[in-house]
């Protein structure tokens, strides 16, 4: 699981512009999470076929395993949502429907939120923030977020680790202690991982007001220009939709 949040360069596929994953991710959450033109039958196709984009780029990192579990998740849930939630009514009906709906939603903002952390540096984020003028206020939060969530899911197996030397565990001796054990110790090293990190953003130099140099290269490429292309015609069948000129 750690892995996934980890950023490999050596094994990422495809390469693209931090700024090209930023501008997916930002569509998928306008269009998969918030649902816009969800009265479009146009905007509504392309939103599903954005929605495989993260598991694409996925499969381009040579992540097949986790590409075809996520996958073949969402099409069984879709296709729930689509065929088996009408047929159903009562509680089942709202049940399956609200937990469809929000899995459907959340979970291709979820899968690329995954792969920008595992196939983007730190400093590749940082030299694509800075390019696009945003206050460092907004930039060393989010490059703190890079490291944040990899440390802590090491700290978290780590944990799992000592409890199960202390047989506590579902169904060990001490199973009444699970709770305590495991949350009390993850919540105290997310807030000390999260301080730490902190203030090695700050000694690196990303508060001064000097302007940072950095090594890595970063670009549009044609990979880059086919992506943006497709994230811009969804934009362009909403407005085309809200026009009246699709439906």
């Amino acid at each position: 699981m750690a892995q996934l949040f980890t950023a490999d360069v050596e094994n990422r596929g495809l390469v693209l512009d931090p700024r090209t994953k930023l501008a997916v991710m930002i569509t998928l959450v306008v269009f998969a999470l918030g649902s816009a033109g969800s009265d479009i039958t146009a905007v509504r196709i392309a939103t599903v076929v954005l929605s495989f984009m993260p598991i694409v780029l996925l499969m381009t990192a040579k992540q097949f395993g986790k590409s075809a579990v996520y996958g073949a998740l969402y099409i069984l849930v879709k296709l729930s949502d689509m065929l088996l939630v009408p047929q159903l009514t009562g509680l089942a009906h709202s049940v399956l429907g609200i937990c469809s709906l929000i899995f459907v939603r959340v979970m291709p903002g979820l899968i690329m939120g995954a792969y920008m952390l595992s196939s983007t540096t730190v400093s590749e984020f940082i030299s694509a923030m800075h390019r696009m003028h945003i206050p460092q206020q907004i930039t060393i939060p989010m490059s703190v977020m890079f490291r944040f969530f990899p440390t802590v899911l090491e700290e978290f197996a780590a944990i799992n680790m000592a409890m199960k030397m202390r047989d506590i565990r579902l169904g060990g001796r001490n199973a009444g202690k699970l709770l305590e054990y495991r949350l009390i110790p993850l919540m105290v090293c997310s807030v000390n991982i999260g301080s730490e990190l902190s203030a090695a953003a700050l000694t690196r130099g990303l508060g001064t007001k000097v302007r940072r140099t950095n090594i890595c290269r970063i670009g549009f490429r044609l990979q880059d220009i086919i992506v943006l292309m497709m994230i811009l015609s969804v934009y362009v069948l909403l407005i085309l939709g809200r026009a009246g000129v699709v439906r």
